[in-house]
């Protein structure tokens, strides 16, 4: 079987033991990077290395990381613990592969097959609707060298349409009862569905929407804010993670 790592893998890569997290902290490198952190306080002794990248200098274009990852997009998990090393890549499937084999008491899942398919659906409906959209508006208003009226139009309208979807569910407009969190029975239980989900939607404004544009979704604000607040959320998108964008050289972080 042909090997994940050659003689071109940073050797603290080809050298980690058990999980290893290839990242940058974008929105999608967050969403990982928030959900190793809440397994490590949930569960003490979860323990992973990290190799923060400049996906700026192209690094996930090489072939030592199209090994691991022929899309060559962050964040790429690998477990060395299993033979052959398992690598996991798209965010979703590399947050249930973690809730599958970490978290084993379903803490930030669901064991209840109807809550569980539940938060398949909103995981999955960021996954292929919101994070499509927004990448796209942060592209062409900020990264495009032609700024077009109408792809610029389109995908803001479509974000804020998706965000109408998310101010529908957490507000309860037909259901009756306002949820905290977007999967599970009653208000809701924070889940792999909102940590998939928060860190594009909290860059709202960033992607250059104002006050005005997202003022008909204040139970999506609060949700925002009520995830803002929790302690491996702000070390996942912390300093922990930053790296100088100057820098074009592989770091590895290791966990302790």
């Amino acid at each position: 079987m042909p090997s994940l790592y050659g003689d071109d893998t940073p050797e603290h890569i080809k050298n980690a033991k058990g999980l290893h997290l290839i990242t940058q902290s974008t929105p999608n490198g967050q969403k990982v990077q928030i959900f190793l952190e809440e397994l490590a306080l949930q569960y003490p002794g979860t323990e992973w290395t990290t190799t923060v990248i400049n996906i700026m200098t192209n690094e996930q274009k090489k072939d030592w990381f199209l090994r691991l990852d022929p899309n060559g997009r962050i964040p790429i998990l690998v477990d060395n613990s299993v033979n052959p090393p398992f690598p996991s890549m798209e965010t979703s499937a590399e947050l249930l592969y973690l809730v599958k084999k970490y978290d084993k008491d379903d803490v930030f899942g669901f064991k209840d097959d109807l809550e569980r398919n539940e938060c398949l659906q909103w995981l999955f409906f960021w996954h292929g609707s919101g994070a499509p959209y927004q990448g796209q508006v942060n592209h062409f208003t900020r990264a495009a060298p032609e700024k077009i009226p109408y792809a610029i139009t389109r995908f803001r309208n479509e974000t804020l349409r998706v965000y109408g979807v998310l101010e529908i569910r957490l507000s309860g407009k037909y259901t009756g009862e306002e949820r905290e969190y977007l999967a599970g029975k009653g208000k809701g239980k924070y889940s792999v569905a909102d940590i998939g989900t928060w860190p594009w939607v909290k860059g709202w404004k960033m992607s250059g929407f104002s006050d005005e544009d997202v003022k008909g979704f204040p139970h999506l604000l609060k949700w925002i804010d009520r995830i803002a607040k929790r302690e491996a959320v702000q070390k996942g998108i912390g300093e922990k993670y930053s790296k100088d964008s100057k820098d074009e050289s592989v770091t590895v972080y290791i966990k302790e």
